[in-house]
């Protein structure tokens, strides 16, 4: 522990863990552990990736294609999409074994720059507005067996969406083994929910329920068509958030992949299975005018029972919420231990080894999958534990391109928001990170502000591992991950 820190008073109970921590140097001291298995690391992505989206998006994704059978290809598309994403992630996080996932991947390969741009739109944009969404959509469900004759009170669906954020934040707060216990646990009640229905869907097609499964009226709009895959790559996003947690991953060599190929094909095989049970019973026309298929579905099949598919999406959200914070925190103590976040946000708490203060901080996957070819190109000396033929890179980043320039040329404006948002990131950078020579005054006043929240929130510096001791991506070009 560096000198700075020594000076930070403690209460007695906590200047003797701090010295236990000190001196059980096989234990790795203050930092992340490593406490999640591959059935964790399988509950984690799955419960990332099952959302609301499954229960809502199938109505964007048909509003795009127009017919049901090629609604069903964009979902397969869109399945096998992840996969190879997830496919070249496999070698990436198996050769740079930090926190941070394609942050890191970014960073190491880019530099700090780019790298803080990446981290900039996660924590402005990308995650804010996931965990907003998905905690309303939680509070609506969640509320609506109270109201079945009218839409919640707004005041009420705010209310108790803040209240899951506030209660998952402690959750992750307090103990890994408890988020991972509420991911576990949440998982299990989405796949249950999804699986009564993928059931019914068996059942309404060995009834001759067929119908409505055809070609008419797909859109010969390209445009309109490659629209319908943000619907369904928003149900699959999630399946790239186990990186974000590798160092907390048991033996990652193994079951990264395993845990990566099993639930993207796990996923994979439910979605497209509860859309078909979904077009067994629902029409074009239905799920167009529905704002929740699932709930549709519910009443059409369910009768009295619907009420209970309503109280299953809320369980798919709430551990929706629980896996995107989990991981979210992740990346912003990456960040900080990059230097690009507040020293704050990458300490460890010393009862719970959690980061607690970065969980209280709540095209860039394309970008970082090409870090793959980049760095075989780049740092061929590098370890590789899993090595991916590179036209799966290849195929994911052309696919990228297409699914991005295409909708930004039919939404110019909506674009150019986005990216001006983004762009907020550069006076940030330069001011905040790239300028170290700052004013005497503004150090002292940061330097006082991070001991008081370290004294508030018990916090430490983790001690650095193995996977922290390659050189950062400003440092001498010459890497070699065994350093």
């Amino acid at each position: 522990m560096s000198a700075d820190y020594q000076s930070v008073p403690q209460n007695e109970a906590a200047k003797r863990k701090v010295e236990q921590m000190e001196l059980e140097e096989d234990d790795g001291g203050v930092g992340l552990k490593p406490t999640l298995g591959l059935v964790q690391g399988c509950t984690v992505i799955v419960g990332c990736i099952i959302g609301s989206g499954i229960f809502i998006a199938p109505g964007g994704v048909l509003l795009g294609t127009g017919s049901i059978n090629m609604a069903l290809v964009v979902w397969i598309i869109c399945g096998v999409f992840s996969m190879i994403g997830a496919y070249c992630y496999a070698e990436l996080g198996c050769m740079i074994k930090k926190t941070g996932g394609d942050y890191t991947y970014i960073l190491d390969t880019f530099g700090p720059f780019v790298g803080f741009i990446r981290l900039w739109a996660e924590c402005i944009i990308v995650r804010p507005c996931t965990i907003t969404i998905v905690a309303l959509t939680f509070a609506k469900y969640m509320a609506k067996p109270f109201f079945p004759d009218c839409e919640p009170p707004d005041e009420s669906v705010r209310m108790l969406a803040a209240i899951c954020i506030c209660l998952l934040t402690f959750v992750n707060c307090w103990e890994v083994k408890w988020a991972t216990f509420v991911q576990d646990i949440f998982t299990y009640a989405k796949l249950l929910a999804l699986f009564i229905i993928i059931l019914t869907g068996f059942y309404q097609l060995s009834q001759g329920k067929v119908e409505n499964f055809t070609f008419e009226n797909t859109e010969e709009d390209m445009t309109k068509i490659a629209l319908s895959f943000y619907s369904g790559l928003f149900a699959y996003n999630g399946w790239n958030y186990l990186n974000f947690v590798i160092e907390e991953l048991q033996d990652p060599v193994k079951n990264l992949p395993r845990a990566i190929a099993i639930s993207c094909v796990l996923v994979t095989l439910v979605y497209v299975f509860t859309n078909i049970a979904f077009y067994t019973t629902l029409s074009v026309p239905e799920v167009l005018g529905s704002e929740a298929v699932a709930v549709t579905f519910a009443e059409r099949m369910y009768g009295s029972w619907a009420f209970m598919i309503p109280i299953f999406v809320a369980m798919s959200t709430f551990g929706g919420v629980n896996g995107i914070l989990l991981t979210s925190s992740r990346l912003f103590y990456a960040g900080a231990c990059e230097g690009q976040m507040p020293e704050i946000l990458s300490m460890i708490q010393v009862n719970k080894m959690t980061p607690a203060p970065a969980v209280l901080v709540v095209v860039s996957i394309g970008l970082a999958v090409f870090c793959l070819p980049y760095l075989r190109w780049k740092h061929p000396e590098w370890e590789r534990p899993i090595k991916v033929s590179l036209i799966f890179p290849i195929i994911y980043c052309l696919a990228t391109v297409y699914i991005t320039i295409v909708p930004m040329i039919a939404s110019p404006v909506e674009t150019g928001i986005g990216i001006a948002i983004i762009l907020t990131g550069v006076p940030v950078y330069f001011i905040f990170v790239y300028w170290k020579n700052k004013p005497q005054v503004i150090q002292k006043l940061s330097d006082g502000f991070t001991k008081l929240l370290m004294k508030l929130i018990v916090v430490l510096p983790p001690k650095k591992s193995g996977a922290d001791t390659m050189p950062k991506a400003e440092e001498a070009p010459k890497i070699n991950v065994d350093a």
